[in-house]
């Protein structure tokens, strides 16, 4: 049985390509997708690029793409904030393009407090709102900035809640440990996600699509955000196996993905 299909939105890591080498079935897969008319999109947690550097990626392994083909947890959060929260004042824990992204969208970027002691109570006065993201620099004043200024009642957005990067040869720990810690240690929680598996990456995926979710497809590698996510919009699903998830998880699901496919390789037989 194949099913009706306009327009597919792809995960990136784990499921077109893992580190700088393309997936078995992405290059192929993709373009043949696309030769028969189907609209792409990428979308990604990581907001450590703009997405012209996701998009120079794309190309280099053999896929052709805009810009305006990728979506980021980062552009999505600053598209989103800038448009309901645009006065508030906000510290990121995250690395320089996600502030860079965020100044972008017109919001303010709070410094970091250097005429404190970080090993002290910080002042944050003047810190409305605190974004955490995937932070390779990551150091106890930021910890420090970012829990002071929760306690004292900061909105607590996120770019995105991956427990762990996937990286050739393994993993390294993603944004999900940095919430998890000050979720721990402030009593607090979320009060907004932009990235998978929040719904609001999805609508933006959508609507760049110009489809509906019925003819729309989500493929990942992860079953508890990108499987979910598509469930939830009401898109098709399908599971690659070349990242995090594995057959026996995805079967194990009490909403299995539409497909559960070795590679991206194997999509384009299956929808019309």
């Amino acid at each position: 049985m194949s099913y009706p299909v306009d327009g597919i939105v792809f995960d990136l890591d784990g499921t077109v390509y893992l580190g700088n080498a393309a997936l078995p079935g992405s290059v192929d897969g993709i373009a043949e997708l696309r030769r028969r008319g189907k609209k792409t999109l990428f979308v990604t947690n990581k907001p450590l690029e703009p997405r012209e550097a996701y998009a120079a990626k794309l190309i280099r392994l053999g896929i052709p793409a805009e810009p305006d083909d990728v979506i980021t947890s980062a552009y999505v959060l600053g598209h989103h904030l800038a448009r309901v929260h645009p006065e508030l004042r906000y510290y990121v824990i995250g690395e320089e393009s996600l502030r860079q992204e965020l100044r972008g969208h017109g919001l303010t970027i709070v410094d970091e407090l250097w005429d404190q002691d970080e090993k002290e109570v910080l002042d944050v006065t003047g810190i409305d709102a605190v974004i955490v993201a995937f932070d390779r620099t990551l150091d106890y004043r930021k910890l420090n900035t970012a829990y002071q200024a929760l306690l004292q009642g900061a909105y607590f957005f996120a770019t995105n809640a991956d427990k762990a990067c996937p990286m050739p040869g393994g993993s390294i720990p993603d944004a999900g440990a940095t919430i998890a810690a000050l979720e721990q240690i402030t009593g607090r929680t979320l009060d907004l996600l932009a990235g998978k598996p929040s719904a609001i990456i999805m609508e933006v995926a959508l609507a760049r699509l110009g489809c509906p979710a019925a003819r729309a497809m989500m493929v990942g590698d992860r079953l508890e955000t990108d499987m979910l996510m598509g469930r939830q919009a009401g898109m098709l699903t399908a599971a690659v196996l070349t990242g995090a998830a594995t057959r026996t998880e995805a079967e194990a699901l009490a909403h299995p993905p539409t497909f559960i496919l070795d590679n991206i390789g194997a999509l384009p037989s299956l929808i019309d």
